[in-house]
């Protein structure tokens, strides 16, 4: 297992307001690397010659790369221009210079949605490129994919130290919660906590509630960035998971329980559901000593926790 000391180091955080980012810098915190950000005023991620002029004033020795144009089915669905574009022109800009520059390290973030939609379960890593992606985010998954191949690329041609991990869903601190934009997780936060404050006895779902999804909190997730940064160094991507999923029910009933709401939920079955099953196989990266450790409770109540403090979407009315 190779290993890159991260301690004394210029990381760059990119990406650093997101939640897998922002969750990035707070594992970094105490542990000697010398955390930098860079944000819109010092460069336009989709801006080439903004990136490649302020990775070279800047001079990062290692960059996690966690910035993306993200959102839910309804956000993949409606613009998929802006899905493919933007995350095409970030990662193509930012691994670039990260070679041009000299970086040392760099782990790029990708998604599961990367898996071809009825690809075999739990999603084994060599299952990438074999099948027809979820139509509903195909854009965003061929973006991703594109900046695995660009990692690869950089590799074979040039000796890069460039990775790439593959989380599944996550939730947590700085999660977004628009409900015209937000992923699963955020949505039925909001919903079921609008539906606690204004006493509603039911929540309406999107889809039939049988679709199986994995939830990785984002902490656990910055936990296994940092781990791979640090221990990991080949071409093969990695997938970060807790390797355990549940249906979109179950785990409606979960979060339900954790806000203190008792209503019922409703399926909007004439609604998309998805990928029917989105579970990770965690071998790869349980081989190499990582595991997730915050149970979904615990993570949810820590999430519900930082919505109610920080979240505009807490104060508003239903």
């Amino acid at each position: 297992m190779s290993t890159f000391d991260i301690k004394g180091k210029r990381v760059w955080v990119a990406g650093h307001r997101g939640m897998v980012g922002s969750a990035v810098v707070r594992r970094l915190a105490g542990s000697g690397a010398e955390v930098i950000v860079a944000g819109r005023a010092d460069a336009d991620l989709v801006r080439q010659d903004q990136v490649e002029s302020w990775m070279a004033k800047s001079r990062p020795q290692a960059v996690v790369l966690a910035a993306a144009r993200v959102g839910g089915i309804v956000a993949n669905d409606t613009r998929p221009a802006e899905f493919i574009y933007e995350n095409l022109m970030i990662e193509a800009n930012v691994i670039h210079a990260a070679w041009k520059t000299g970086v040392d390290k760099l782990l790029f973030l990708g998604s599961t949605c990367i898996y071809p939609r009825l690809a075999p379960q739990p999603l084994n890593e060599d299952a990438l490129l074999t099948g027809p992606l979820e139509p509903t985010n195909e854009w965003y998954a061929i973006a991703k994919i594109a900046g695995i191949k660009l990692c690869q690329a950089y590799r074979k041609q040039h000796g890069a130290r460039f990775i790439a991990a593959m989380p599944t869903n996550l939730y947590g601190p700085h999660d977004n919660f628009d409900l015209k934009h937000s992923h699963v997780v955020g949505a039925l936060m909001v919903k079921i906590h609008r539906a606690k404050q204004s006493g509603a006895r039911s929540v309406e779902i999107w889809g039939t509630g049988t679709p199986k999804r994995e939830f990785l909190h984002v902490d656990d997730c910055a936990d296994a960035c940092v781990f791979l940064l640090q221990n990991y160094d080949a071409a093969d991507i990695v997938n970060i998971g807790v390797g355990t999923d549940m249906t979109i029910r179950e785990f409606a009933e979960t979060l339900a329980k954790v806000i203190g709401w008792s209503g019922e939920f409703v399926y909007d079955r004439a609604k998309p559901d998805g990928t029917p099953r989105k579970l990770v196989d965690t071998g790869r990266i349980n081989g190499l000593g990582w595991r997730a450790r915050i149970g979904l409770e615990d993570g949810l109540r820590d999430a519900y926790a930082w919505f109610l403090a920080n979240a505009p979407e807490a104060k508003s009315a239903a």
